[in-house]
């Protein structure tokens, strides 16, 4: 069973089509990679998937659900581009009111400050943490109720590359425990850390598969060169 399925999505925003015809279908307990240009419509795919975003047309089916459901709420966690927890909150306060959000317990605050390498920092208030700390306290929010799909945007964007990688062992760690992820990146080197990537381009899907699948199919080496094959062919 897939953990969300795209049928025929089309999005229109201020009047431009941003997703014309999409469809796309992601499986369990992978860490899917969205991938693609600024401004390709990742934000808004995973806005959709979230239900958050309106569409104009198409079916989005989440963990055997309708996209935005109520009962879809603490199975689905979402972390934005733009940090969003409270700024006038130390970082603990921000997850223990998650936590009482999602009926979540009280040891998952202390694991999800952990998981994102913020335990020194947990009785700081938010808006006296770095840009790239205040990116991973939203993510610490998403974690906190554990849920069984994480849909991240850009969550390593201005992070230094110890982090990085740490962040990406613990979202296949997280994979690994049966959940699912679905990360988007603008930058091409983090393909390869993806167990299967979603290509897109201008609302368009160039590609669905795996990292070694795409270079096979394009005879690219790098996966770079290989997202400019599939563009220009």
């Amino acid at each position: 069973m897939s953990a969300f399925s795209v049928r025929h999505l089309r999005v229109v925003r201020g009047g431009a089509v941003v997703l014309p015809d999409l469809a796309c279908e992601v499986a369990r307990g992978r860490v899917t990679g969205l991938l693609g240009p600024s401004g390709s419509g990742k934000s808004t795919l995973l806005r959709a998937v979230v239900g958050v975003q309106r569409v104009a047309g198409g079916t989005i089916e989440v963990l055997g659900r309708p996209a935005g459901s109520p009962a879809l709420r603490a199975r689905v966690g979402y972390m934005t581009q733009a940090p969003s927890v409270y700024g006038d909150l130390t970082v603990r306060e921000n997850l223990r009111f998650f936590a009482r959000v999602l009926g979540a317990p009280a040891a998952a605050v202390a694991r999800a400050i952990g998981d994102v390498a913020l335990t020194e920092f947990a009785d700081r208030v938010v808006n006296r943490l770095s840009g790239g700390q205040r990116a991973r306290v939203s993510l610490a929010a998403a974690l906190v109720g554990e849920p069984e799909l994480l849909v991240l945007d850009e969550p390593t964007v201005g992070l230094d590359p110890v982090l990085r990688r740490d962040l990406w062992s613990l979202f296949h760690g997280l994979a690994d425990q049966g959940r699912t992820l679905l990360v988007s990146s603008h930058v091409m080197d983090e393909a390869d850390r993806c167990d299967d990537l979603l290509l897109l381009r201008e609302g368009r899907l160039l590609a669905q598969d795996t990292p070694a699948a795409i270079r096979a199919r394009t005879g690219a080496q790098q996966l770079d060169d290989a997202f400019l094959r599939l563009v220009e062919s």
